[in-house]
């Protein structure tokens, strides 16, 4: 696999800094996950338990291996540092400040081992005035703006279903770590990675900011092309209460579904872009929609050029054509369900180990068996 032979230590919990190194894991790194005796990871507490774990923590902590040490006594401190030095990379998501009380930030660890990739993960980055604020998703979907142009049907800001802003810090925690790791091919030196999630989010607005960045001005988000100001690019109601997305707003799709319905005539205003003169293409769709269901108009649309798609709940999604042909949804020896690596190599493809670790299953292996004892007590 692509990653055979990186060695990586995670300090991190919930969600981001896990996403990143469950990348890791499923493409051949070793991962050690260093939890706090006890406990662990809050992860292991969250949602239901399925098997050994929870799911919440399986499906972010697969092929780990869980070593526990207490980071405020000596003893623990240093055994993470002496597995420092045969790291590759190094993954933490405390808030600033807290790796340096604890010594074990990267000017400590960097003198035990200066090729090291250091990874940390914070809401707000390592600088700035937010620093030492805490914050998880939601909070920082917030302050990005995003939260402003996900709206309601009341035109009020509506609770997310993914936490994206987690998911964005993760995946460019990962595009770091591998960058980082390709220039120290060439260097011979490691370096520090600081991810703010408050900093990917705004990266990942750069499709919706065109009004604030030149005009300055807040965009209506009922009125914007992927927020509800395209007839082609919102969810619509069946007749039996299921929804329905249409996804694309080319001239050719409006073109082809207008044209099966017999309404060309409407086509003028959606080439016309985004804005409130659509609301006559909103409606006749909408009172279309509402008068077969979604099967129905599934096997109608389906022979059309369109991008559509019915809106389906969670269990329908796993067990989606696509995801199973695409073998995105693994089956354990135990019968549990696992999602895929979505990053397909031709070569060196990826070999998750679907089994999530007990908290300290590995101490014996990385501690040694008297030393692990004593350090995560």
């Amino acid at each position: 696999m692509k990653l055979a032979g990186i060695r990586v230590l995670d300090l991190s919990s919930f969600l981001p800094g896990p996403y990143l190194t469950l990348s890791l894991a499923d493409h051949g790194a070793e991962v050690i996950k260093i939890e706090q005796p006890g406990g662990g990871d809050p992860g292991r507490q969250i949602g239901p338990v399925d098997g050994d774990v929870t799911v919440f923590f399986r499906n972010l902590n697969r092929g780990k291996k869980s070593v526990t040490l207490d980071l405020k006594t000596e003893a623990g401190r240093e055994a993470l540092l002496a597995l420092c030095e045969t790291a590759d990379v190094f993954v933490e998501s405390f808030r600033p400040g807290v790796v340096k009380r604890l010594g074990v930030d990267y000017e400590r660890v960097r003198e035990r081992n200066p090729r090291i990739v250091y990874c940390s993960i914070s809401a707000f980055g390592q600088t700035g005035p937010y620093a030492a604020r805490p914050a998880h998703d939601l909070a920082v979907e917030a302050l990005s703006g995003v939260l402003s142009m996900t709206l309601g049907m009341q035109d009020e800001p509506a609770l997310p279903g993914v936490p994206v802003a987690d998911l964005l810090a993760g995946l460019q925690g990962v595009s770091g770590v591998l960058m980082a790791l390709l220039a120290r091919e060439r260097t011979g030196e490691g370096d520090f990675i600081d991810i703010g999630m408050h900093d990917a989010m705004l990266a990942g607005c750069l499709n919706i900011l065109g009004p604030a960045m030149a005009h300055g001005e807040q965009p209506v988000a009922k009125h914007q092309r992927t927020t509800g100001g395209a007839a082609f690019y919102r969810t619509y109601r069946t007749a039996d209460g299921r929804y329905l997305s249409l996804a694309g707003q080319e001239p050719r799709f409006v073109e082809s579904l207008l044209g099966f319905l017999g309404r060309l005539d409407l086509q003028a205003l959606c080439a016309r872009g985004p804005g409130p003169h659509q609301q006559p293409v909103i409606d006749f769709l909408a009172q279309t929609f509402l008068t077969r269901t979604a099967a129905q108009w599934d096997a109608s649309l389906s022979t059309l050029d369109l991008c559509y798609a019915i809106v389906k709940t969670l269990p329908e999604a796993l067990e989606d054509d696509n995801a199973v042909m695409r073998e995105m949804v693994l089956i354990d020896e135990a019968g549990r369900r696992h999602i895929a690596p979505p990053v397909r190599f031709a070569r060196q493809p990826a070999a998750p180990d679907l089994r999530a670790p007990a908290l300290g299953e590995h101490n014996g292996v990385f501690l040694g068996a008297g030393r692990a004892m004593h350090v995560s007590k």
